[in-house]
């Protein structure tokens, strides 16, 4: 498997990290499965899972505690850029969350964000329009019971 490389861009506060430490477990045109330690120590979080999802502008990432039990699911709306000089991704998140509890709560998180993101001109029309769709693709994906299958890509690399 050839190595890619990855970085994450927010724009709050407005950073560019390379994940230098995240193993890439699997890849294709689809999707990128990682794993990874959290870059800087917390202590409610130690490492987890991510699957990238290239197509649906979504970051799926399974968090563990220290103890290995689970904290929750995590997922990201991105927007995905590839470099092939580099060989490389770049998912810019566009802010908005959404948090599944392993007792099957759903929480969306920054939406603040997003809208100062908008007024201040941080973002593109087009970025904001896609967040709000792909948020509102990922929570139905959720209330139907259809987010299993990107628990499955995760969960078929997490051993």
């Amino acid at each position: 498997m050839e190595n890619i490389t990855l970085y994450r861009r927010r724009l709050i506060p407005d950073e560019i990290v390379h994940l230098k430490d995240d193993v890439v477990l699997y890849h294709d045109d689809t999707v990128i499965i990682t794993k990874w330690k959290t870059i800087k120590p917390r202590k409610d979080m130690d490492h987890g899972f991510s699957a990238y999802l290239l197509k649906e502008g979504i970051k799926v990432s399974k968090f563990y505690r220290a103890d290995n039990s689970l904290l929750y699911w995590y997922c990201d709306i991105v927007d995905y850029e590839y470099d092939a000089t580099t060989n490389s991704y770049t998912s810019t998140d566009l802010l908005t969350d959404v948090v599944l509890y392993p007792d099957g709560q759903i929480r969306v998180l920054d939406l603040d964000e997003l809208a100062e993101a908008s007024v201040k001109d941080m973002i593109t029309k087009d970025q904001l329009h896609s967040a709000l769709v792909r948020t509102d693709m990922l929570l139905n994906t959720m209330y139907s019971g259809e987010f299993k299958r990107y628990m499955d890509l995760i969960d078929e690399y997490d051993i």
